[in-house]
This record gives structure tokens, sequence and C-alpha cells, in this order.
């Protein structure tokens, strides 16, 4: 097994810093998280670089964490691309921010969450599509992060956005606690149908609860191998969220022992190849 790992979903945060409000309600990780504390964990797992993907701090501060974590990366942590945030809600008024972001080296993509917006359909409003689409103009992609009851929202708006490479982080939440998968095995493949998505093998032990086993996810994984295949799948950690129910080592564990039925190439694609292609990190 290759240990040539990218991981392809890393958070960092400094609330001495900047400003997460949103971790006031997770008390386990509301700390700083850098990178003298990821990086043994990385080298532990096999990881030997990761894509920083944005952490949900302060609006006004996005890009300022963008220059942050570009810092972050001179200094040796190793982060090949950066994730940012922008407000794509404002359409064409998004592009001053995107200017911004395009003007930093590391920078590949921007995720906007949508999983926290009250409106079910908030990804298909059209003023959202409009500031989606301007990523084509910078090359950049969009990370879609939602929760289950978003998935049929999310597929309209992926349809609407083809020429923009798009990646769906946690495999979109199933909800694996209930057990019951068919609807979201449907929307699984409904979007794979579509050759722009990627899908991130993240995220699951979290929704699983801190009472997952191994039996609990592979359904999940069986689903993502079967729709999208290991060219269009790609491993994160999610680390530190995925320490609210499992460690860095432990999930890179599950999912290394998941691939050991693929070919070589195969799991180079899911553990490399695939983030390197989609991030541009080559």
């Amino acid at each position: 097994m290759t240990a040539d790992i990218i991981d392809s979903h890393l958070h960092l945060w400094d609330t001495d810093h900047l400003d997460y409000g949103w971790l006031a309600a997770v008390p386990p990780i509301n700390r700083p998280h850098l990178p003298a504390e990821a990086m043994p964990l990385m080298r532990e797992a096999g990881v030997e670089s990761a894509v920083f993907v944005q952490a949900e701090c302060r609006r006004d501060q996005s890009v300022e964490e963008v220059h942050w974590v570009s810092g972050l990366a001179a200094q040796g942590m190793p982060i090949r691309g950066i994730v940012a945030w922008a407000p794509l809600e404002a359409g064409d008024d998004a592009a001053p921010t995107l200017d911004r972001l395009a003007e930093i080296p590391l920078v590949r993509g921007v995720r906007r969450l949508i999983q926290d917006e009250p409106d079910p359909d908030f990804c298909l409003r059209e003023e959202f599509i409009s500031g989606v689409k301007l990523l084509g103009r910078y090359s950049l992609s969009f990370d879609i992060c939602i929760r289950a009851s978003q998935f049929d929202a999310a597929l309209g708006f992926a349809a609407k956005c083809p020429d923009i490479p798009m990646v769906l982080d946690h495999l979109g939440k199933p909800p694996i606690a209930s057990g019951d998968l068919r609807e979201w095995r449907r929307q699984m493949r409904a979007l794979a149908a579509m050759d722009h998505v990627f899908a991130k093998l993240s995220g699951l032990a979290t929704e699983a609860g801190s009472d997952w086993t191994v039996a609990n996810l592979d359904p999940c994984l069986d689903v993502a191998l079967e729709t999208f295949g290991p060219d269009r799948l790609m491993f994160g950690s999610d680390w530190p969220v995925c320490t609210l129910a499992t460690t860095y080592p432990q999930w890179a564990a599950v999912i290394k022992e998941y691939l050991a039925k693929l070919s070589e190439s195969e799991r180079r694609a899911v553990l490399s190849e695939s983030a390197s292609r989609f991030y541009r990190l080559a």
C-alpha cells in the first residue's frame, strides 16, 4: 500500500487568531488545532500532504484565513492546495473576493457551506448559481457540503453548473445512524452520473456517531465505490472534526483496509491521484 497519501480534507484553526463562532457548540474541539499537532498524525497515517479546507471562521476574516494557511505552508506544513470561502450567494458581486483569492497561489477551490442554510433550496437560488459559475473564470472548483435532507436540491444545483468541477464532501452525510440508505443510494447514483462531480471518503465516522463500527460504514463505502469509481473518489480525514468519533490514523486505517481489495492502481487513485487531479496539485 503506497504511503504517498494526499488528505483532500484537512482543517486547521487558531482560535487565538481568528474567530470561529460555531466552535462554541462543540467544546471538545474548541481550541487551536495547528501543524505541530497535525503533522505527527499525518506521518503516522502515511499521509504525505494535504488540501486545507476553509474552517468557517468569521466571514470578514476569510481571506485572512487563506493568507494564514499559506504562511503555515511556507513554514513547512505540507499543504499543497487551499479551498477558501467566498460569498457566492452574492452572484456577480462575489467577484472582488474571488479576485483577491486568485492572487494567492495555493488557492484551488471554494467552499460556501450549504449544510447550515435553513432554506432547503438555498443552492438553487439564481444568485448562488451565478456565483458558483463565476468560479470558472478563475479555474476554481467547488466543494459541496450538505446534509442528507439537502441532497435532492444539490442534484439540481450540480446539474445547473456542468462546467464547474465539484466534489461532494463527506459523501453527502448519509443517514448512517438510521440504517436506511435507500434514498441516499439513489441520490449518489444520480450525482455520480454527472462526470464533473467527485466525492470524498471523509466524515462518515462523525455521522455514524461515537459507537460506529466498520460494519456501519462499509455499505456507504460500497455505494461510493460502485457509483463514483476509484478515479473520482478521494481520501479525506476531516481532521480535527473527525476526532469527535475517531482519530486521524484510525480513519486512514479504515479507508486503507477497505481499499485493500482493489488493485494497486485503484488504491493509488483514491489515496492520491484523484485529489491531485481534481485540485491540480501536480
